[in-house]
């Protein structure tokens, strides 16, 4: 196991490589004049070059590329052009309000995306399938900024009870989780029945039954233990898409986190904050993929031996 473990580590340096060279790209194809918005906006033309000259932007574009992976390696993320503060100091800030929101909407959604699926699952082709289901589709079709905007408008203004903005106290994370989990719990109900059937209908289940064992023993030994092997890939991407992807919540609840904090320094053209927020995000997904992988393991311990290189 601890060999597939540092095998993974160094897979995960190639990807990274390639990430960083499609991240400086895109940064330098940004329309501005960074040493204008660093210097500030009224800075006359010798700030500006003086500017310019600070952030090595007469460089060669390679040179500019391998001080900026030299310094990410060291921890040094660079300085914010809006406050002249170190990255990392702005992005410590942003990221346990950010962490707090995906874990609330991950948790409660995982636990209701289970629970519809594999009740719907149990009553396939009855009533409890159908309407679970329906409102499962109903919770992926509907966007997260007007779900956000409906909780507002008929849950925190009528009744007073939950913040509309900011984190000021524990309530205040109740709309926006419910609001960034809706989704994840909407796709998990769906892949989990459709995993749960999958499974229930393999020759080792039928062989169970035939056995005599009765139907609450094989349902959660046997078909849910397999069943959860897909879904657990799917708990694993969700969550990464939580951290990385609460973007729009953020921004209607004007939760200042990681999302929030790309919005406003995409605005600003802040690209050190953009550049180190777009690789913490690809890191966090990288990370995430191997803690899924490793689960496998823990669910189904003959997994294990495929993990080890031969």
């Amino acid at each position: 196991m601890f060999a597939y473990i540092i095998r993974r580590l160094l897979e995960m340096i190639p990807v990274l490589l390639v990430v960083s060279l499609l991240v400086f790209g895109f940064i330098k194809l940004m329309p501005g004049d960074p040493a204008r918005i660093y210097a500030g906006p009224d800075a006359p033309v010798e700030a500006i070059e003086a500017a310019r000259q600070h952030l090595g932007l007469n460089d060669p574009l390679p040179q500019q590329y391998f001080h900026w992976i030299g310094s990410l390696l060291q921890g040094d993320l660079g300085t914010t052009y809006r406050t002249q503060q170190p990255v990392l100091e702005v992005i410590k800030e942003g990221f346990m309000p950010t962490l707090w929101l995906a874990l609330a909407g991950f948790t409660w959604s995982v636990i209701l995306g289970l629970l519809f699926g594999v009740m719907a699952a149990l009553k396939r082709g009855r009533w409890q399938d159908w309407t679970l289901m329906s409102v499962a589709v109903g919770g992926i079709s509907m966007p997260a900024f007007w779900l956000g905007l409906l909780l507002i408008q008929f849950v925190a203004m009528p009744f007073g009870l939950f913040s509309v903005s900011g984190f000021n106290r524990a309530s205040d994370i109740v709309l926006p989780a419910i609001t960034l989990g809706s989704s994840v719990a909407a796709v998990m109900a769906r892949f989990t029945r459709s995993a749960f059937l999958e499974v229930a209908q393999e020759d080792y289940v039928r062989t169970a039954k035939a056995k005599g064992l009765r139907n609450r023993l094989v349902t959660w030994k046997h078909v849910m233990r397999n069943a959860l092997i897909p879904v657990i890939t799917m708990l694993g991407l969700q969550f990464g898409f939580l951290l990385g992807g609460s973007i729009v919540v953020e921004s209607v609840f004007n939760w200042p986190g990681l999302g929030w904090l790309l919005i406003e320094s995409i605005k600003a053209q802040d690209q050190p904050v953009i550049q180190a927020l777009v690789m913490l995000f690809v890191f966090e997904f990288i990370v995430i993929n191997l803690l899924v992988d490793l689960l496998y393991a823990v669910v189904n311990p003959a997994i294990r031996l495929r993990q080890e290189p031969k």
